[in-house]
């Protein structure tokens, strides 16, 4: 946690960090607004394809609409990944290489399938090699916000997204199973994102003292 210290400018406080002082610049809000914004895309067309493959079951419209939230997502979670701040580069560069992955695999099966994306994966449970590095980053981002923020919702979702994914795999969740955990995936994502937005902006900024030590090679002892 940082704590403000006395600035010759009033309308730019000097926080104190564990590595020295540092400011918060207006580039560093928007990225934390660009990074909620495309929390909350995710979660909301997340949600959406939720609600249409549980309400109203698989037939073509319903999942022509669920590819679209599909899409939405993606874009909203790769936004994300571009402007959310980790402390530990090569963590976050990892994510972004799974979001790439998740993405190339689901664009080779959506157009190399005769079926809808959607009924494909979930057909072919062999998909989520491919497609399943997409939740990974996606847990990946739960993990950090549950381990800086010690929220509930993420400290649930961080062990339900791969207890989904892993036992449509190997297929030892009963079908009812899977939709209530789905419908509770996506409830504590929508909750999550929204309250997001109601977060203090400089907490997702956290102590920039930290990033500047460690581009300069230092390493954090404690």
């Amino acid at each position: 946690m940082v704590t403000t210290s006395p600035s010759n400018q009033p309308d730019a406080p000097v926080y104190q960090g564990q590595f020295g002082e540092f400011t918060i610049t207006e580039s560093d809000r928007q990225e934390v607004k660009i990074y909620r914004g495309g929390m909350a895309i995710a979660a909301l067309s997340f949600a959406l394809g939720t609600m249409l493959l549980l309400w109203q079951g698989a037939n073509e419209s319903i999942l022509s609409g669920i590819n679209v939230c599909y899409t939405l997502f993606c874009v909203g979670l790769g936004v994300s990944l571009l402007t959310i701040h980790i402390y530990l580069i090569p963590l976050h560069r990892l994510l972004q290489i799974f979001w790439l992955v998740g993405i190339v695999t689901s664009l080779v099966f959506a157009y190399a399938s005769p079926q809808p994306f959607a009924l494909y994966v979930y057909n072919n449970p062999l998909t989520l090699f491919g497609v399943g590095f997409l939740f990974a980053a996606l847990t990946g981002i739960f993990f950090k916000e549950a381990f800086c923020f010690n929220r509930l919702e993420t400290k649930i979702l961080t062990p339900l997204v791969p207890m989904l994914l892993v036992g449509h795999l190997v297929n030892i969740l009963p079908l009812e199973v899977e939709r209530m955990v789905l419908g509770g995936w996506s409830a504590l994502f929508l909750i999550f994102a929204l309250r997001k937005l109601f977060q203090p902006i400089p907490d997702d900024i956290g102590d920039k003292s930290v990033f500047e030590h460690l581009k300069q090679g230092g390493k954090i002892t404690g």
